[in-house]
């Protein structure tokens, strides 16, 4: 599988036993955006934190909470295309929409790997089911590679992602989610560009959470 169909940047990382390698160094938990097929035949874009294994021996996890399309499709697929994206509008609208295209790696796509997924635990938190899954890569390629660097604003558009998909779970407070958001929001706008701008706009656009803030604070008057 490549991105459009051509010859795809530096090439597959499959080792010389057929074990495929995941495209870039994980450590801790890497942010990426999966694809998962659908059962009307489009594929569908989440984001999806990968635990890096503690050890050479262990997989890759990630776990999937409530009954999200991401969920179904791996019950009903068992795989899916996890890919890394560069751009926080495409990172923005995978985490806080339902978007779905015909082709499974984005254009923003850095590096991309087809994963067969697995099903290791399940259980409830806050009222939320959760499951989690071992992830193996069965193909990978690098489309792009660039000088790494080092933005604020891509960061705080990632958790504000985190903390908006929060604001209608009871488990967690509102006000403290919104207070959140206000200061990725500043932060956005002190060191981010055009695209992490955009990105943080898109937020609001899908949550509402500049009115909800704005509500609650006309209610402690």
């Amino acid at each position: 599988m490549t991105r459009t169909g051509d010859a795809g940047g530096d090439g597959d990382d499959s080792e010389a036993d057929g074990t495929v390698e995941w495209p870039v160094e994980l450590r801790g938990v890497t942010e990426s955006v999966v694809a998962t097929l659908g059962p009307n035949g489009l594929w569908n874009f989440a984001a999806l934190g990968l635990h890096a294994p503690d050890t050479n021996d262990d997989v890759v996890t990630a776990t999937t909470w409530g009954n999200t399309r991401t969920r179904r499709n791996f019950h009903r697929q068992e795989g899916g295309v996890v890919q890394f994206v560069t751009d926080p509008r495409d990172f923005v609208d995978a985490a806080m929409t339902i978007w779905e295209e015909e082709t499974p790696v984005l254009d923003s796509a850095d590096a991309w790997a087809e994963v067969e997924v697995e099903m290791v635990d399940s259980g409830d938190d806050g009222g939320t089911d959760w499951e989690k899954w071992k992830l193996r890569p069965t193909e990978a390629a690098v489309e792009a590679t660039r000088p790494f660097t080092i933005n604020r604003a891509f960061g705080a558009v990632v958790d504000a992602t985190v903390a908006a998909s929060r604001l209608d779970v009871p488990a967690f407070d509102t006000d403290e989610l919104l207070s959140r958001l206000a200061y990725f929001e500043e932060t956005v706008e002190a060191c981010g560009g055009q695209t992490e701008r955009e990105a943080f706009e898109r937020i609001d656009e899908h949550t509402g959470w500049r009115k909800l803030a704005a509500e609650r604070r006309n209610e402690s008057f």
